[in-house]
């Protein structure tokens, strides 16, 4: 038998591959999911489709804003592979209801609760990559995972969209359906629990629950490393978001491209985040995270900048280097979280990472939308000096250079008691009568 590449041999961990068989099948059913509803939509609203899909995807995003928090929370509570069967049934349930629409208000409708399920289960996804693998081969374990990603958001609609050419539009549901139990299936087959050990002195009411749902936050904006990394990420939403908006626009205008053309940017996009992301396990052992971060947001904005001048050809080469910036950027954030916070908390603080990044989505959208209709001959240059200046002012004020070399260390949380000879006053803390549990940072020496 011939050995796997270094770059699949985290597979030889049985318990993740089983997880990453039943995510990979879950993002088939996603783009099955997608090109479905995008047909759907045609079919239903004719020339005004886009603005059906805009609203959805709009709700999607804003779901997983307020949603991903409290599923940090029960991913820290509860066992992590009954969230994500049940998450997956659920949905499996709800994609079959789109066969049966005839409204869009029932669009609309799906589309929010399918995405109540999926801020539920995206979160603690995530936050169990680091749970199932070791520390010698997480970071590979999540690089395998975003190429994988990656990778089928290239191949993935067009797979859907032969599919639904074979078995019908509406017909492709059921088969979506299907992709959402196999993954169910496979999830309730991993080995054991999937929980993580917590404290048991603070009892969980209402106000402990509110408590943790702040922790994930705070511990985002209370590290320095992971602030930073937050801010790489909302300067790469500015240009994802112009090359997801406009490129279309940009290729048919400028251009004079069609969809096929279109076709070969995004994939070249695709092809480039693909890259990127099986390299970065191997990368992170040779570079600090800090500087992969800062290097992948300057590639992004670099490449954006020139693609209002330049032909096809060189579009093709910026979009792959675009996305190789944004997946370093990505990819390296959940290894920063997955390094510098504690097991017992990382389900809270990858939902409020889950939340925090889809809000600068939000933002980004119609700043895209806004250039794009008022300044279509340099909109992709204004969107990367806007993002330029960001990256410096960012650079700046929170100096990274500073912590490139990170600190030994993680936060984590532990029962805290005060009594009368106890008075003290934390700066993060979440209180229950006298006992709480207490969000502090084990390090060998401050920044």
């Amino acid at each position: 038998m011939h050995p796997l590449p270094k770059w699949l041999q985290v597979l030889h961990n049985s318990t993740f591959a089983r997880l990453y068989l039943a995510q990979t099948i879950n993002l088939v059913g996603d783009a099955l999911t997608w090109l479905g509803l995008a047909l759907l939509a045609f079919e239903l609203a004719g020339e005004q489709s886009g603005t059906v899909l805009a609203v959805a995807l709009t709700l999607r995003v804003t779901v997983f804003v307020l949603l991903s928090p409290i599923a940090g929370v029960l991913a820290d509570r509860y066992d992590r592979k009954i969230l994500m069967t049940w998450t997956h049934l659920a949905r499996m349930l709800i994609v079959c209801l789109f066969p049966f629409v005839t409204q869009v208000w029932h669009i609309y409708t799906i589309v929010l609760t399918l995405n109540i399920f999926y801020a539920f289960f995206a979160p603690t996804y995530t936050a169990t990559i680091p749970l199932v693998t070791t520390e010698a081969d997480r970071s590979q374990a999540i690089s395998l995972a975003s190429a994988t990603s990656q990778l089928l958001n290239v191949v993935g609609p067009s797979l859907a969209g032969s599919l639904a050419a074979v078995i019908g539009t509406r017909q492709v549901f059921f088969l979506d359906g299907f992709t959402f139990l196999l993954a169910a299936i496979l999830i309730v087959t991993l080995p054991r629990k999937l929980t993580v050990q917590q404290n048991s002195a603070a009892p969980k009411t209402i106000h402990q629950t509110i408590a943790d749902i702040k922790i994930g936050t705070v511990c985002l904006f209370a590290d320095a490393p992971l602030r930073y990394a937050l801010a790489m990420q909302l300067i790469t939403a500015i240009a994802g978001a112009e090359i997801l908006v406009n490129t279309v626009g940009h290729l048919q205008g400028s251009l004079h491209g069609g969809k096929l053309e279109y076709g070969w940017v995004m994939a070249a996009f695709g092809l480039g985040a693909t890259v990127a992301a099986l390299s970065s396990g191997y990368l992170k052992q040779k570079v600090s995270p800090i500087l992969l971060i800062s290097s992948g947001a300057v590639l992004m904005n670099l490449a954006v900048l020139p693609a209002n001048f330049v032909n096809l050809g060189s579009l093709l080469i910026l979009w792959m280097i675009a996305g190789a910036g944004q997946t370093l950027v990505n990819v390296m954030v959940q290894n920063l979280i997955a390094d510098r916070v504690a097991t017992e908390i990382q389900g809270r603080v990858y939902g409020a990472h889950f939340a925090w990044s889809h809000l600068w989505w939000v933002f980004a959208y119609p700043i895209a939308g806004w250039l794009g209709q008022h300044l279509p001959k340099y909109n992709f240059g204004v969107s990367s000096l806007v993002g330029l200046i960001l990256l410096i002012v960012v650079w700046l004020a929170l100096r990274p250079y500073l912590f490139t070399r990170l600190q030994q260390g993680q936060w984590h949380e532990h029962d805290h008691s005060h009594d009368e000879h106890h008075t003290h006053q934390h700066s993060f803390e979440t209180t229950n009568q006298d006992t709480h549990c207490h969000l502090h940072f084990h390090a060998m020496t401050d920044f």
